[in-house]
């Protein structure tokens, strides 16, 4: 048994069955720990009973775990509410999901943006600064990918800044198609690819604007200068 402390820090992990309601207390992170394979059932676990209901104290029947669940085991049916059920967030956890996915979206503009002026990228804390500034708001459940554009909006009164995704078709040689995998996955994402007769690979390709002249001139170099290339 988990000490009070730990058992006032707990949150719900809930399943609905044929109607049913199932709910066992957890530990928030340890719990979704659990649910990628980095942590035991019993780290995540802050109590053994199955409820009906957490919050009033009644307990799930025992019938009704046997006969939904096909078991009697508890901790058996407690993994399977935290795998398919649902796990609330503390508030913390869920300022934690913001700060990682703040970092990945400064990581995404310092990475695809660039200052039009010099065409050169911003530094990472440069964009968190003019993110600070803006008051710009990261969602924790929203890929950074579909919060960058706005969030680009809304820094470019601060900072001059330019974010465009070029659409380009690629023809790299035979010979060296195998080793522009490495170069390609550095600087853009591969939409679509398909190999020639003549053992030429073609790639459609989604490249931020400021790095396309970097993905030419590092495939050009591989390549001996024998890259073909079109925008889409």
């Amino acid at each position: 048994m988990r000490k009070m402390t730990d058992i006032e820090k707990g949150v719900i992990a809930r399943l609905n069955k044929q109607g049913k309601h199932f709910e066992v207390l957890v530990d928030c992170e340890k719990a979704l720990d659990f649910r990628s394979g980095k942590a035991s059932i019993d780290d995540a676990l802050i109590t053994t009973d199955i409820f009906k209901d957490v919050k009033k104290g009644e307990h799930a029947s025992e019938n009704e775990m046997k006969s939904l669940f096909n078991t009697e085991n508890k901790k058996e049916i407690a993994e399977i509410i935290i795998k398919k059920g649902e796990i609330q967030l503390t508030t913390e956890y869920k300022g934690k999901l913001r700060e990682e996915k703040k970092k990945q979206i400064i990581a995404l503009i310092s990475r695809n943006a660039v200052d039009p002026k010099s065409n050169i990228p911003h530094p990472p804390q440069r964009i968190e600064n003019a993110m600070e500034e803006a008051k710009v708001k990261v969602e924790e459940f929203k890929s950074a990918e579909e919060q960058v554009q706005n969030i680009v909006k809304s820094i470019s009164s601060i900072i001059p800044i330019s974010y465009e995704i070029k659409k380009v078709q690629i023809g790299i040689p035979a010979n060296v198609a195998a080793r522009s995998y490495s170069i390609i996955k550095h600087y853009a994402i591969i939409k679509h690819e398909t190999w020639l007769a003549d053992g030429t690979l073609s790639v459609e390709l989604e490249v931020p604007a400021g790095l396309q002249n970097d993905l030419f001139d590092e495939l050009n170099k591989l390549a001996h200068g024998r890259i073909e290339s079109k925008e889409l």
